[in-house]
């Protein structure tokens, strides 16, 4: 599976190490390091794919209040829940908008779980994070991605849009219970 993420090499002011991308990452280094301190291959690896950071949102111009919907940048892949093609993405969406850890923190619009933003605020990863879990799939387990939860926006505008106004369920707490296998 190709791990895609928020981080473009080809366009990155980080310089590559082979040297460090060559060892495993450290265990629990987004504790310890601040976002602007982390290597390229630490930076790429804190997204966990949640791909909620492509879900359109409303802003509600009286109250500020963020209004998530059910659909997506279109070139969100919502069966594999990531970008269709990541690499050429600002070709096709000018306005998709590359995270750095300047801008993090003023984008109140990225989930209240996203990876970067927490680590922005000194707050911890999730349970479910791949880094913290090992397995790349308890993002979507927990319910924390948009995997298979959107459509495309196509030709949507905002009277559309507000009608696709939903209320997202919360990431589970703590992993599910293992199921036993009936024999």
């Amino acid at each position: 599976m190709t791990r895609v993420t928020l981080l473009d090499y080809r366009n990155s002011r980080r310089k590559r190490d082979a040297e460090a991308d060559a060892k495993p990452l450290e265990g629990g280094y987004w504790r310890k390091k601040t976002l602007a301190e982390m290597s390229e291959r630490e930076w790429e690896a804190l997204c966990d794919n949640c791909g909620k950071c492509c879900v359109i949102s409303l802003e509600d111009a009286d109250t500020g209040e963020l209004h998530l919907t059910d659909v997506s940048c279109k070139l969100f892949d919502s069966k594999k829940g990531q970008c269709g093609d990541y690499e050429n993405r600002k070709q096709y969406v000018p306005d998709c908008v590359k995270l750095t850890p300047k801008n993090v923190p003023k984008l109140d619009w990225l989930p209240r779980t996203c990876a970067y933003r927490l680590v922005s605020e000194g707050k911890d990863l999730h349970w479910w994070h791949p880094l913290v879990s090992g397995d790349v799939n308890t993002v979507h387990t927990a319910r924390a991605s948009a995997r298979g939860k959107t459509r495309p926006e196509g030709r949507l505008k905002i009277p559309g849009l507000m009608k696709r106004i939903t209320k997202w369920p919360l990431p589970l707490e703590a992993p599910p219970a293992k199921r036993r296998k009936k024999k």
